[in-house]
């Protein structure tokens, strides 16, 4: 949006269209006691070259030819040049919400096949147009399964990323809803014993994450499984979306059984920039009886009059469309640009280099945590089948370790002590299909 100012003959042009003397006038309505009478107390103006000059300078502060290890819910990965292309077509980033389906049609398709691509990779029935990211997503989910079920107890492993969970505690708090956080095992999970000897059939939901903030593989097919057995719902978050090129479908049902209910999560790692933690998306799927219950927004495809193919809103249960109290969410914010990022990138990797670039990261992850076990002094927890995250106890004090590694241009991994106070010193490390073999070893040489 292009600045325009209006001149002080606009401005007396204006009042005096309304009948107004002054601008004190036009504000009269406002006590005088919240009226500011100094000037902000904020820098003067800059001139083009000097605003130019200004922002060269802050830009030379950012670190170059850093090596991140860096991941919990914003992961680095490749992404394909021909997105910035497409995405900067002045009909896309431009979009609003599409209400208007005879001139949206481009965009309403867009997001149809992102909801496909959602659905595909989580094996459920139905996807909506897109959630704001993956913690709002998650608490989203929770309030979904306390529509379904009308009960008020939920289960949530303490796997679970803690910001989101957060999030979730934020949503709930002055509901009536009763979080109760499972612990986890040696191997990095969920505990199956203590979830199954919490779990009732007043339990709204279990709700796991998988590959989980450790980076470790949750058995989602067992604990569903259990969460049925007692009349619950299954919700899955994934806040690292690449995983679901490799992973069996959280939603994909076997002969014996039905899986996960709702799968809810972050899809910033398909062709979205890490963007100093945002925008993203988040995304929500789940089974078709449940999608009067769903968040957000529901593109669908039917045929107008002439039989042509044609998109619209199909279902858009916000309350400014429906009565409040029938109003399952106040989305408003239309992220369908970013849902495009991630349409794109799936339509040009496509399946079989999807699962390669999963490969990719299991892989390297695998290196890495191969060569620090046998280079260095410190210990790698959690045993239990991981994606591209891994934790690492380190014999000594994360701080002083962490300056030595900044110092040589290596990020480590985030300290785990504010989030789980028992872990002591250890770190989460990530590793993704950018990293390279020289990059992991200078890392494992600073560790030693």
């Amino acid at each position: 949006m292009r600045y325009i100012p209006n001149s002080l003959v606009d401005r007396q042009s204006m009042l005096a269209e309304i009948g107004l003397d002054s601008i004190e006038q036009l504000f009269s309505g406002i006590p005088e006691k919240l009226g500011l009478r100094r000037l902000l107390n904020i820098p003067g103006a800059l001139t083009e070259p000097e605003l130019v000059d200004y922002f060269r300078q802050r830009a030379a502060q950012n670190a170059a030819d850093c090596t991140s290890f860096l991941g919990a819910g914003v992961y680095r990965h490749y992404i394909p040049i021909i997105i910035d292309a497409l995405i900067s077509r002045s009909e896309f980033y431009t979009a609003y919400t599409p209400y208007q389906a005879e001139i949206a049609q481009g965009t309403l398709q867009a997001i149809f096949e992102f909801q496909t691509y959602i659905t595909q990779l989580t094996g459920m029935e139905v996807s909506n147009a897109s959630l704001y990211d993956g913690s709002t997503g998650l608490a989203e989910a929770v309030l979904m399964a306390h529509r379904i079920n009308k009960k008020d107890r939920f289960l949530v492993a303490k796997t679970v990323h803690p910001e989101y969970r957060a999030v979730i505690n934020t949503y709930t708090k002055n509901l009536g809803i009763h979080i109760e956080l499972i612990d986890y095992t040696a191997d990095g999970r969920i505990d199956l014993k203590k979830l199954a000897s919490a779990i009732g059939t007043d339990a709204a939901a279990v709700v796991i994450q998988s590959p989980n903030f450790f980076g470790t593989i949750e058995k989602t097919h067992d604990i569903s499984e259990l969460a049925h057995k007692f009349g619950a719902l299954s919700i899955v978050n994934i806040s690292e979306a690449m995983s679901l090129g490799i992973l069996k479908p959280p939603g994909e049902d076997t002969l014996e059984t039905r899986m996960a209910d709702i799968v809810a999560g972050e899809a910033q790692s398909l062709g979205v920039p890490m963007s100093f933690g945002g925008p993203h998306l988040g995304f929500l799927a789940t089974r078709e009886r449940f999608v009067r219950q769903m968040p957000g927004r529901l593109v669908g495809m039917g045929m107008d009059h002439s039989g042509r193919r044609g998109f619209v809103l199909t279902l858009s249960t916000r309350e400014q469309h429906i009565r409040r109290e029938k109003a399952t969410s106040n989305i408003c914010t239309n992220q369908s640009l970013c849902a495009l990022m991630a349409t794109i990138y799936l339509a040009i990797i496509g399946p079989k280099a999807f699962r390669e670039i999963c490969e990719q990261n299991i892989l390297k992850t695998k290196y890495a945590v191969q060569q620090i076990q046998t280079q260095t002094k410190h210990r790698v927890l959690f045993p239990a089948p991981r994606f591209n995250e891994f934790v690492v106890e380190l014999v000594d004090d994360y701080r002083p370790r962490v300056e030595r590694l900044m110092k040589n241009n290596i990020v480590p991994g985030i300290s785990l002590s504010r989030f789980y106070p028992e872990l002591g010193n250890a770190i989460l490390l990530c590793v993704t299909e950018i990293t390279r073999k020289e990059q992991i070893d200078k890392l494992v040489e600073g560790l030693a």
